[in-house]
């Protein structure tokens, strides 16, 4: 039998970007989507880091299982680091990809590509029926687009232009993204503690 991880999260993309980044863990990888009745989480926390360990902590504790909490976001230096925690919700309640991506371009407009400079941040906390395992952090630096972009990935991928490619995420594709992204990073990062924790 599998050992079961409960990924925190209703977002089929990124439970999807998830379960390929630790496919080779050998892991029951489930959501919320899995469980019924599952706990509103209001993602209050000032820090992305703060935000995944509650969501960590409150479905652990409802499940009475290995969770993983995750949260994510963009960061744009001209915009004093917003969207940021807010990067889901950018642009209204209704989690709408496009309109963030157009919220974001409107607030650049006119800027040049050197003050477009921007960087994803993604935050990973496991967590048991006990209370916190651990937290790891992943960066990934890039600039914002002059328009979008391609058509994977999701969120802001379609404006976060690499300069080593010159080209976005959502235009590289996931195989090139899930080597190099934030979420990737973190990920890599929280693999010790996994381990660790399966005793491997």
């Amino acid at each position: 039998m599998k050992p079961e991880l409960v990924v925190a999260t209703k977002n089929k993309k990124k439970l999807g970007e998830i379960k390929e980044i630790l496919s080779d863990l050998g892991l029951r990888i489930v959501s919320l989507v899995d469980y019924s009745r599952t706990p509103r989480i209001i993602e209050n926390g000032k820090t992305f880091k703060e935000n995944a360990i509650k969501k960590a902590v409150r479905i652990a504790h409802f499940t009475k299982k290995l969770t993983l909490g995750e949260d994510s976001g963009l960061c744009v230096d001209a915009l004093d680091g917003a969207p940021g925690i807010y990067s889901s919700r950018f642009s209204g309640k209704e989690k709408d990809d496009s309109k963030n991506n157009l919220k974001v371009l409107k607030l650049l407009e006119g800027l040049p590509l050197n003050k477009r400079r921007a960087y994803y941040v993604c935050a990973v906390a496991l967590a048991d029926k006990n209370g916190l395992v651990g937290v790891a952090e992943g960066r990934c630096s890039g600039i914002i687009g002059f328009e979008p972009k391609g058509n994977s990935g999701f969120g802001y991928d379609p404006l976060f232009v690499i300069p080593k490619y010159k080209k976005t995420f959502a235009e590289l594709g996931e195989r090139v993204k899930h080597k190099m992204s934030h979420r990737f990073r973190a990920l890599s990062r929280s693999r010790k503690m996994l381990f660790e924790y399966l005793g491997r």
